[in-house]
């Protein structure tokens, strides 16, 4: 099944943590969904919220503002300034802009090179490993305080299905792939579960600080800044938390240098005011728009069209097609509480999909209507001008009716009695 989704696009955001907790225990799975995506410095603020010890910075978006900013840092607590291109995607250090500048993060003790690094930044588009091909726009700039890291370690917060509720996770070889530690040193990788009625308790936070070889001091201050996670964790519906690295720096301090959270998308109704700071910015439109109705889509790189009730059926789906010699160009879930207009605008978003050369409808109704489906293929086909061969495929609750209406609708679609039916026509109307 998973064939099909070869080319899906991976979502990075707090990957690493799940990814390792499923490498260690084979009971805990990882869905491929949508995830609320934060930028560095909006983490950070909500860090900040907490007292959790973060770099001071600034965010800007001018080159003006940008000098302004250094000479605030540098006269108040910087001895030396980093310069961040606010991206989603990971590998800015190594990445490419379209001015020429080369490298999404810079170093430098001089506030007055501040503003030209940022005129060849903001604006621009950054090319990295983890970006599109054409790379990301610029339009904000981070300008932070820089600190000497005498130590990394990595700190980790996650739900854990094994134990229906919170885990620790950490390991004192932070700062760098924590799945590559877990593979050839196992043995540095903690884990520890936190009763969700209890809470954390000192002795946990003090034991993993422990762990993570921090000393004297330094180990009570690590561990208050655990404790602070994790009540940041709770208190926003967080699913993960994902401090690399939590850093010892040259003067003693503990400070979370780097953030990645992840947020219950079921808890959107009371966090209200996190979800409205979703960065859109490097989300295919298409994804954000089907989101906003309800409708999950992702985009893949196939000619044929897919419009399917269920993820499963998605999926499955997808790989009938490409065993039938096609390939897919989206995955769409209508959802199980499929409404006709809903389905009118999964159609409009498979419309603006160029490479689309046919349609494939599934649907398998259970708790979804076929004649909500049917009705919705018809106010596409009559309004949408749909030029591409579109064939359907209708089982389940009032499929009678359903097949009469697309019968009588005079639109030149094409039925299938079951799955394989409908991949093969599909994928025989491109080349008929």
């Amino acid at each position: 099944m998973m064939a099909a989704l070869k080319g899906f696009k991976q979502f990075q955001m707090g990957k690493t943590a799940l990814s390792l907790l499923s490498k260690q225990n084979a009971s805990c799975t990882v869905s491929a969904k949508r995830m609320l995506n934060l930028q560095e410095y909006q983490s950070k603020s909500l860090m900040k919220n907490y007292d959790l010890n973060v770099q001071k910075f600034h965010i800007v978006d001018t080159p003006t503002d940008a000098l302004d900013a250094s000479n605030e840092l540098m006269n108040t607590c910087a001895k030396e300034l980093v310069i961040k291109a606010m991206i989603l995607a990971g590998g800015r250090g190594k990445g490419v802009f379209d001015s020429g500048l080369k490298g999404g993060v810079h170093l430098t003790k001089d506030p007055t090179t501040v503003p030209d690094l940022c005129e060849s930044m903001i604006g621009y588009r950054l090319t990295t490993k983890q970006t599109p091909p054409g790379g990301v726009k610029v339009s904000k700039v981070m300008i932070a305080e820089a600190l000497d890291i005498s130590r990394e370690t990595y700190f980790a917060i996650l739900m854990d299905r094994e134990y229906n509720g919170p885990v620790m996770v950490g390991s004192p070889a932070g700062g760098m792939d924590i799945e590559e530690v877990a593979e050839k040193t196992p043995e540095l990788i903690f884990k520890d579960a936190i009763d969700i009625n209890t809470g954390m308790t000192d002795a946990q936070a003090m034991n993993m600080a422990k762990n993570l070889q921090f000393e004297g001091d330094k180990q009570r201050n690590a561990a208050d800044e655990i404790k602070k996670l994790y009540e940041l964790f709770l208190d926003v519906d967080a699913t993960q938390i994902e401090i690399n690295p939590l850093g010892e720096t040259d003067t003693g301090d503990v400070v979370c240098f780097d953030a990645k959270m992840n947020f219950d998308d079921n808890a959107e109704f009371r966090q209200k005011k996190i979800f409205e700071m979703e960065d859109h910015s490097e989300s295919d439109p298409r994804e954000v728009e089907a989101a906003q109705s309800g409708l999950s889509y992702i985009s893949m790189d196939g000619n044929i069209a897919c419009l399917v009730n269920g993820a499963g059926l998605a999926m499955a789906t997808m790989d009938m097609i490409q065993h039938c010699g096609g390939k897919p160009a989206n995955f769409l879930d209508l959802g199980g509480g499929v409404q006709e207009e809903q389905v009118f605008k999964a159609f409009e978003i498979i419309k603006s999909i160029p490479q689309v050369d046919a349609i494939l409808v599934n649907i398998f109704g259970g708790i979804v209507n076929c004649e909500t489906i049917a009705n919705g293929i018809v106010k596409a086909g009559q309004e949408l001008d749909i030029n591409v061969p579109l064939v359907v495929r209708l089982e389940g609750s009032n499929v009678t009716r359903a097949r009469e209406i697309l019968a009588e609708c005079g639109l030149p679609i094409t039925t299938a009695d079951g799955f394989g039916d409908a991949a093969e026509k599909v994928v025989k109307s491109i080349s008929a």
